[in-house]
């Protein structure tokens, strides 16, 4: 939706009588209900006067079309400005500006790692401080290729876009961290514009604006019919045929053949639908979820691939942005779970939901909480909603996502429900049996029918050196580069703010950094074999092989396998609400608390596809787990049977 449209005439006319911010602010309220800040009134004068001066330009002709803060629709993404007219062909063209206040920018200090994952970060600083933040060329491009991937008219008429970043209040240093060697690409997709560069500005926009258009080409783009582009759809067909992960096995084959026909009903009669997959780790749910998005995208439905946690979302979007289409945008088709707050009734024709037990109730956008309930948001803003859940793998206090709390909303909306079921093991080796042993041995199921890993082919392996752990992680990592050490959260993160800190986590003589630092696609970056990651970053994805450090936060007293809160790291937010309680004596914060932790370390070893290896810190769960491995002899208690062995 145009919140300010007009022609170039009409636009000089607003600034220079000093009532453009005045006539945003009032079609913000009018046309979509929302008030703004005086900090974005106030950016609005000071960007706007510069674009003013840019446009006073005889060659730029009057009657092209003007657009300010364009909202591309099934997102919360406004684009700054749009320049509309014809080029010396008479076909349509737009060039968006993506316009920033920004008067310095540093490089991040974990660049080599987000170039290898395709993200495309730097820093600035705010009035609250400084701020990693997208190149502003990324964003300018982002926006180009979602206007490209979904509304219909840019092909069909067809519309060439075109984008650019323009930073009014940037003087650059010598060494410009915005053109360094590694954003080329970039800046030849988007170029970016400085303070001094109106002349190279008003020359880029002319390439593209030789005659008006009488805003013609800003009604075709605010009235397209928003459907995925033919380009799209086959590039991800392309993409999915080749990558051999998301060949659909078994009763995966069935759930999506059952999810596929209910949300095309959804399309074909408007009857809003709840699809709730329930699966343990490792029975396919995201390799279902991948498919359904690309064959719904084919089926021209607007569709988003949805999680909490960012790390599964980046490494999907990785993946299948590799090879030949790896410039594709296809980001936009993953979104977090807060992107639905103020998002329209039947906004999206499927979400499908990774990992719906890490939903929140209330959304998080940096310090502020906001929104109502997100199953809720998700269910209102598509017609037909599908939750994948394991409710075993709720590791946060805040974890909120479960079947009645679905079940709840679908009623609410009036909602069709179906449910489905994941049952087959294609992780740890394809193995039921160790799932059930895990469960048995963390204390989660009184009695299982795995006692003992007897007869499960599965690697697993006890190490008591921290840096044999690292060894062996190593040497399987060789193989295909999918082995990785992870860990509980016991270890503060001490390098968040300081990439040059000592490591976060230090054993003796061993030590390393959590993967927090910055690395988006932790599971499938070279570089994070030097790093530890954790549950936030890891829980949705797999490994071939996994290295497990078991913090003292559980351990083996009495004959039990026993959980410690109080061993968290300060800086984990996984227990938040829960400690204050405790202390007080609240014994179900005590139950809960004592649920994440298992539940944490459950998930954590489970991510293996071909073995795990654990390392402890407490002595007495090292020696537990070993005795339930099969064919385990405790040498001091048993010589005859160790000779035996022998």
């Amino acid at each position: 939706m145009l919140v300010y449209e007009g022609d170039k005439q009409q636009f000089l006319s607003d600034v220079q009588d000093n009532s453009i911010d005045q006539k945003i602010e009032m079609n913000m309220w009018s046309r979509l209900h929302k008030r703004v800040s005086q900090s974005e009134e106030q950016s609005w004068r000071n960007s706007l006067n510069y674009m003013q001066n840019v446009l006073l330009d005889s060659e730029i002709p009057n009657s092209s079309g003007v657009a300010i803060e364009f909202g591309i629709p099934n997102t919360n993404k406004r684009v700054d400005f749009i320049l509309t007219g014809l080029d010396r062909a008479n076909q349509h063209n737009a060039v968006i500006v993506e316009l920033k206040q920004w008067s310095k920018v540093e490089p991040v200090p974990y660049i080599d790692q987000l170039l290898e994952a395709e993200i495309i970060d730097v820093q600035t600083r705010f009035s609250h401080g400084q701020q990693v933040v997208h190149h502003p060329s990324y964003q300018a491009w982002s926006y180009r290729s979602l206007i490209s991937n979904f509304n219909a008219n840019v092909h069909e008429i067809p519309i060439h876009l075109e984008s650019c970043a323009y930073l009014h209040n940037y003087v650059p240093p010598k060494d410009d961290p915005l053109k360094q060697h590694y954003f080329q690409s970039l800046l030849e997709e988007a170029p970016v514009f400085y303070r001094s560069d109106v002349k190279k500005l008003r020359e880029f926009i002319k390439k593209y604006i030789h005659t008006g258009d009488a805003k013609q080409t800003l009604y075709y783009i605010d009235n397209g019919e928003i459907r995925p582009s033919k380009s799209l759809q086959d590039s991800l067909t392309a993409m999915l045929r080749g990558n051999q992960e998301f060949i659909l096995i078994d009763e995966q084959k069935i759930v999506y053949e059952q999810i596929l026909s209910f949300a095309r009903r959804s399309k074909e009669d408007g009857k809003k639908r709840v699809f709730i997959v329930q699966g343990g780790p490792g029975t396919g749910k995201t390799v279902v979820a991948i498919n359904l998005l690309v064959q719904l995208i084919n089926d021209d439905q607007v569709c988003a691939y949805v999680t909490k946690n960012s790390a599964p979302r980046n490494v999907f979007d990785a993946k299948l942005r590799s090879g030949a289409f790896k410039r594709k945008n296809i980001s936009s088709l993953f979104k977090s779970s807060s992107a639905f707050i103020e998002a329209d009734a039947n906004d999206f024709g499927t979400l499908i939901v990774d990992e719906a037990h890490r939903l929140n109730k209330r959304s998080q956008l940096g310090p502020r909480i906001t929104g109502e309930d997100q199953i809720k948001e998700i269910i209102n803003a598509s017609r037909c909603s599908v939750f994948f859940i394991d409710e075993d793998q709720k590791v946060t206090a805040q974890d909120y996502g479960d079947r009645e709390q679905i079940l709840y909303w679908a009623s609410y909306f009036n909602a069709e429900v179906q449910e489905g079921m994941l049952l087959s093991q294609f992780r740890c080796n394809g193995s039921d049996g160790y799932l059930s042993w895990l469960d048995g041995v963390l204390g989660i199921q009184e009695e299982t029918a795995n006692p003992t890993l007897e007869g499960i082919d599965y690697d697993f392996q006890i190490v008591d050196d921290p840096n044999e752990l690292r060894r062996l992680i190593e040497e399987r990592n060789k193989a295909d580069d999918k082995a990785r050490i992870v860990a509980g959260y016991c270890w503060d993160w001490v390098s968040k703010n300081d990439a040059q800190s000592v490591p976060d986590i230090t054993i003796d003589d061993f030590s390393m950094y959590w993967n927090l630092r910055g690395d988006g696609t932790y599971a499938i970056t070279k570089e994070s074999i030097n790093q530890v990651g954790c549950i936030h970053t890891t829980q949705g994805l797999e490994f071939s092989y996994v290295g497990v450090i078991i913090g003292n936060d559980l351990r083996y007293e009495k004959g039990k396998v026993i959980t410690d809160y109080t061993k968290r790291a300060k800086t984990d937010q996984s227990l938040k609400g829960l400690k204050g309680r405790i202390k007080k004596g609240d014994q179900e914060a005590m139950k809960t608390a004592d649920i994440i932790i298992r539940n944490t370390y459950r998930t954590l070893l489970s991510r293996g596809m071909k073995g795990c290896y654990v390392y402890c810190t407490d002595a007495g769960l090292a020696q537990f787990l070993k005795t339930r491995i099969a064919g385990y002899v405790d040498e001091e208690e048993s010589p005859l049977l160790a000779a035996e062995k022998e």
